[in-house]
């Protein structure tokens, strides 16, 4: 099986949707179901129909946390070379067609979260940016077409 990296704040933040599904979300469902048994005939009950159809959405990613979390492997940035761009690493960017500095941090696929400058490892520019020093130039090819970065900064 196929390691998961996460940072310890990725696998803290997996472990806490874990308990919420399991202790809080499955006692929601089960009052919601059970109230909605109350209503009557449960063949043309949709409160109960829905109820079902979201503890079986809560159990499928229950499941899915489950396994992600028996395979995470937490990456120790302490242990990782400061000096080229890993998994973990904060990185400092200039984007060389538009003088203007972007900062991403490179992550494992389930912390990925662009918005927030979380940057897979496994996506397009994830991929690129991997192994670079600072003072490299990178060229990387997007759907909208060629990004250059110049590498300023790795941090952790």
């Amino acid at each position: 099986m196929e390691r998961v990296h996460l940072t310890q704040e990725g696998y803290e933040r997996l472990v806490e949707e874990l308990e919420d599904l399991k202790n809080t979300k499955r006692k929601e469902i089960s009052k919601a179901i059970e109230h909605a048994r109350s209503l009557g005939d449960l063949k043309e009950n949709a409160e109960y129909h829905a109820a079902k159809e979201a503890m079986a959405e809560n159990e499928k990613r229950i499941s899915e946390l489950e396994e992600k979390l028996s395979r995470a492997e937490i990456i120790d940035d302490t242990k990782i070379d400061t000096d080229r761009a890993f998994i973990g690493a904060r990185l400092k960017l200039l984007d060389t067609d538009t003088d203007e500095e972007v900062e991403y941090t490179l992550v494992g696929q389930d912390e990925a979260n662009a918005a927030r400058g979380l940057i897979s490892i496994t996506s397009p520019v994830g991929k690129s940016l991997l192994g670079h020093e600072v003072g490299d130039t990178i060229e990387i090819e997007v759907p909208a077409g060629t990004l250059t970065y110049k590498l300023i900064d790795i941090s952790r």
